[in-house]
């Protein structure tokens, strides 16, 4: 039966929610290397490596609850008075850590900014902050954005200049466009020369598939393709579609019954950023895409979404009960089974904005390749406990309906 709190965002990323021992320990662990580089002559990084669905945005609601708790409460603490961040590139997210905010008694709205927003602070000598958290660092922008009010080389540089901690959280697969382009080699130059440490999470949280079904997924997006696994886990959903209609019909059935269940897509129908209606269609299927959501409340959280096509924009980050995917034009199956990535069809104009650092044709079709299959990814993950699948490409949908382990 449907509980509408227990399928809020903000309940699934709430601090207040039991950690696992080995989340616990960790965050005791990120704290005192916190505590530790305060006082110390340059900045120090932690970096918490994991994949999608791994529990990282949980450890660090848990964290920065607990540092600006120390810092608002306990005057003989380390943290005592220190002016602390959170850090989100993602307006959506951003809202579900503002919601936290207002019910929590030592976290503050005004603690949680978007990146841009806090370097022009710290460039007019606004904001002085010791610790920044750093939710989703692969959205961090890594060549300037007139577009986004960035004008500096890259974030993650100016935070770092910024700041005596850096606390940060990244998986080079959620990386989906060329202006926040990074790899985990390139992140680790960017931390090099500063005193540091990792931690990696491994064990999947978000969705109750089996491992089989994951690694299948992994392989998927990296153009590894398999049969799908026999065993997709005992409370997991998984089902291939031959009608996009019937696939929206089963995602609606859900989200009457549990909440949080909504269609996405891939990027291969029309879409431009001119403020009017695009729709995805397939068939008798025939929906817009996501609109702009000008409202505090995240668009999954909305009950209009239903009849709607999210994107890897309103999606990232969050958990769904159940997903619809529809895998567009972009992506098929050739003549020996290989999955191809078809670049030209790709109609998301932000994903692959020219770079300098990157003109080898070669390594610029991976790069490119490797950002759909990013992106795919992050959709093929959001669902806790269910994945719905339909494919435009006739070969790829027949594949996915036919070929198992």
């Amino acid at each position: 039966m449907l509980n509408p709190i227990d399928n809020m965002a903000t309940h699934k990323l709430s601090p207040i929610l039991p950690l696992t021992a080995e989340q616990d320990a960790l965050v005791q662990r990120i704290l005192t290397f916190t505590t530790q580089h305060l006082s110390a002559a340059q900045p120090a990084i932690f970096t918490l490596y994991g994949d999608a669905g791994t529990g990282k945005s949980v450890v660090l609601a848990h964290l920065f609850n607990q540092l600006q708790t120390a810092a608002r409460t306990q005057r003989t603490n380390a943290l005592a008075q220190t002016e602390n961040y959170f850090l989100v590139n993602h307006p959506e997210i951003l809202k579900v850590y503002r919601e936290i905010a207002g019910t929590q008694p030592h976290l503050l709205k005004k603690d949680f900014q978007r990146p841009t927003s806090l370097i022009n602070r710290i460039a007019k000598g606004q904001s002085h902050p010791d610790v920044l958290v750093i939710d989703e660092a692969h959205l961090l922008l890594s060549q300037a954005d007139h577009y986004n009010n960035f004008y500096g080389e890259n974030q993650l540089d100016d935070l770092i200049a910024a700041a005596k901690v850096v606390i940060l959280v990244f998986d080079e697969t959620q990386v989906l466009r060329m202006k926040s382009f990074w790899t985990e080699q390139r992140l680790e130059k960017h931390v090099a020369p500063y005193p540091h440490a990792a931690y990696r999470l491994t064990h999947q949280f978000r969705m109750h598939a089996s491992d089989h079904l994951v690694r299948w997924i992994n392989d998927f997006t990296h153009q590894r393709l398999h049969p799908l696994p026999a065993d997709t886990g005992a409370h997991y959903d998984l089902r291939v579609f031959e009608d996009a209609e019937e696939m929206r019909q089963a995602v609606v059935r859900r989200n009457q019954e549990v909440g949080l269940s909504r269609i996405v897509s891939t990027s291969g129908y029309p879409s431009t950023l001119d403020g009017g209606k695009h729709y995805v269609t397939e068939g008798n299927f025939h929906l817009p895409w996501d609109q702009y959501n000008y409202t505090s409340t995240p668009w999954a959280e909305l009950p209009q979404t239903i009849n709607e096509v999210g994107s890897i924009y309103t999606c990232q980050g969050f958990d769904l009960n159940y997903v619809g995917l529809i895998l567009g034009p972009l992506v098929g199956l050739d003549a020996n089974n290989q999955l191809v990535i078809h670049l030209d069809r790709n109609t998301d104009v932000e994903t692959f904005k020219k770079r300098a650092d990157l003109t080898d044709p070669v390594v610029l079709k991976q790069v490119k390749q490797q950002l759909i299959l990013n992106s795919i990814n992050v959709l093929m993950k959001r669902g806790v406990q269910g994945l719905y699948l339909y494919a435009h490409d006739d070969r790829l949908r027949h594949y996915l309906q036919h070929r198992s382990a």
